[in-house]
């Protein structure tokens, strides 16, 4: 067909309950490779929905007193508003089986079948799992239960409608043979060959006895099997049989993006389908694995599932999509933590991004007075321009091959190296020796290094590109991934420092303060205003030579600039602090350190080895009294 769309699909989301972390996790990762093709500039076709019909949808709509639209309804609409927008989905598509459009497709499709004999009247005796919507032989049960969730099955004997997957089995083995790429990764695909191996029965595609479903044309006693009709959605909403440009343009898929637990209806079943209907199988089925709490998968049912709400009222967009894009290896299972979620964005996010903007925003502010330098070629050492080259190549490549993972550690593989590039050159040292051409150069390459991230970051993160880009001076948003290359930015622009990027998260885990009877001593409130706390700016950062736990900081008070000696170094680099508020104790004693005289205290949290300076939440005016 002449496809001319990038079309890749989520799996439609059953809404028997409220979707947790798991399903974002899926949907994120689709959504991420969705924008990095606009961002190339395709045309994409991104559709995600629900999967509304079936026994257990009709059975928890019964225990509840309503009916199953009734039921599904508002969990739909939570699904797309707010999670699905909060968490920045840019779905084309989003379809519910309950759509005419929908069930129109099914019933045409389940006819033809029907008419060329692929599907032909029976009787089914077997094994159900409602909550999966699966059939089993006695065979693959697994200790009498579902070999995929463990639950309890039904014993079931009713006259049905069968679909020959046996006519197909040759074929389709023959094909996944000949297309090594269109089940992934590897270890899915020989799974579904072993599966296929043992050999495929005649898949059960009715039922009778209940009334939530797309009803066999012909035969309304009869409803459609759940996953024959779910599978189907993939092409109604590339327009089959209602919009033939729209269906040239879009088929095959480029990619349907499942859990490893449902590939084996993807990969089988729905490829066997698309045999019958002689229509092109999709380019690549790939199965990721489970976000794990512990060893186990998380699932409503098991009661160990993490509302994403929650999360992103606690930590941003951008945080959450970081993590379940950058934790876990795409294809293979990680596990879900808290702690690991604060950690991703405390290290790579607020230290490793967040440090390398607001130091070198601070110092272009401080040695250019906020005009991006001009590089001067002949006396540039292309370090970072190098290393940029390589990262746009790598994101390319390890996102058409769909490690997502791969590609942000890339991205951050720049901004770990542009940290290092200014401990390595020094720029306050060139400055101090008057080298102005190597300390523009230095300058612009750390700035062209940020510029490059906030292009690279665009597909990943909602807020966070635009935020870096304000402060770099740049209005326009990110048109097209070639602006990732070095040396694409226009000149004469000039920065605007802002607030950080993203404040460091304590850990919620962290153990309580202790109750006022295990403090040393109480004081009174007389003892408290004695301390005179104020906020200030600090001005200048330096090591203090032969030390390892020293700054010397100049700050500003709002009455003067005061010198303060602060032994913070370990979690502090000097650079970064310049600009940055701080709460000072502007009545305490000087005292001399190492030779300095230090007029006052920081003040910081400490966690073990690591401390926290304490600074207000907004920008205030220096001097402003903390109490």
């Amino acid at each position: 067909m002449g496809q001319s769309v990038w079309y890749i699909t989520t799996p439609i989301y059953y809404p028997s309950d409220n979707l947790h972390i798991g399903h974002a996790y899926t949907t994120v990762a689709a959504d991420a490779l969705a924008r990095f093709h606009r961002l190339k500039g395709e045309r994409v076709l991104f559709v995600t929905g629900t999967d509304e019909h079936g026994q257990k949808i009709q059975r928890k709509a019964e225990a509840a007193q309503v009916t199953p639209l009734e039921f599904v309804t508002p969990i739909v609409q939570f699904i797309q508003d707010p999670l699905w927008k909060r968490l920045g989905i840019s779905y084309d598509d989003f379809i519910r089986t309950t759509e005419e459009r929908h069930a129109k497709v099914v019933q045409a499709i389940f006819r033809r079948l029907q008419d060329q004999g692929d599907i032909y009247k029976g009787v089914y005796e077997g094994w159900y799992c409602v909550p999966d919507e699966s059939y089993w032989t006695e065979s693959k049960l697994v200790d009498g239960k579902c070999p995929d969730c463990g639950r309890p099955v039904e014993r079931v004997r009713q006259e049905s409608y069968f679909f020959r997957l046996s006519r197909y089995q040759d074929r389709l083995r023959d094909y996944i043979e000949t297309h090594p790429d269109f089940i992934q990764p590897v270890s899915r695909r020989h799974e579904m060959l072993n599966f296929i191996d043992a050999g495929l029965e005649d898949l059960s595609v009715s039922r009778t006895g209940i009334q939530w479903g797309i009803p066999v044309p012909g035969d309304p006693d009869h409803v459609i099997y759940v996953w024959f009709d779910a599978l189907t959605n993939y092409l109604t909403a590339a327009g089959y049989l209602a919009d033939d440009e729209r269906f040239q343009a879009a088929w095959p898929a480029n990619v349907h993006l499942v859990g490893k637990e449902i590939v084996r209806f993807h990969a089988v079943i729905w490829p066997i389908m698309l045999l019958a209907l002689d229509l092109p199988l999709p380019e690549r089925v790939f199965g990721h694995g489970w976000l794990l709490i512990g060893q186990s998968k998380m699932g409503k049912s098991l009661g160990n599932a993490v509302d994403p709400i929650a999360l992103l009222d606690r930590y941003g967009v951008d945080p959450v999509r970081y993590y379940l894009l950058r934790e876990v290896p795409f294809g293979a299972d990680g596990s879900y933590t808290e702690e690991s979620l604060i950690l991703r964005t405390n290290v790579d996010l607020a230290n490793d991004l967040g440090n390398l903007l607001s130091r070198t925003t601070a110092m272009i502010h401080r040695f250019c007075d906020d005009e991006v330098p001009t590089l001067v070629a002949e006396a540039d050492d292309g370090e970072l321009a190098r290393v940029a080259a390589e990262v746009y190549r790598e994101v390319d490549e390890a996102m058409e091959a769909l490690s997502i993972s791969d590609a942000l550690t890339a991205i951050f593989r720049l901004v770990r190296r542009a940290n290092k590039y200014i401990d390595e050159e020094k720029p306050w040292d060139l400055a101090r020796a008057g080298e102005r051409v190597r300390l523009g150069n230095v300058l612009y390459s750390l700035w062209e290094s940020l510029r490059v991230v906030s292009v690279l970051l665009t597909p990943f993160l909602i807020e966070t590109p635009a935020r870096l880009r304000a402060q770099l001076g740049l209005d326009a948003p990110v048109a097209h991934y070639r602006e990732a290359l070095w040396g694409y930015q226009p000149q004469g622009l000039r920065i605007r420092r802002g607030d950080p990027l993203f404040p460091r998260i304590e850990s919620p885990a962290a153990a309580p303060p202790p109750p006022p009877e295990a403090v040393s001593s109480l004081i009174s409130l007389e003892d408290f205003q004695k301390l005179d706390l104020r906020v200030a700016t600090v001005r200048e950062a330096a090591v203090v030579e032969g030390t390892e736990k020293l700054l010397r900081l100049v700050v500003d008070d709002g009455v003067r600039e005061r010198t303060i000696v602060s032994g913070i170094r370990r979690s502090y680099v000097p650079e970064a602090l310049v600009g940055q508020q701080v709460v000072i104790v502007a009545n305490l004693k000087p005292a001399k350190l190492r030779g300095i005289v230090s007029e006052g205290m920081l003040l910081a949290a400490s966690d073990g080895e690591t401390l926290s300076l304490v600074a207000p939440l907004s920008r205030v005016a220096e001097g402003a009294r903390v109490k």
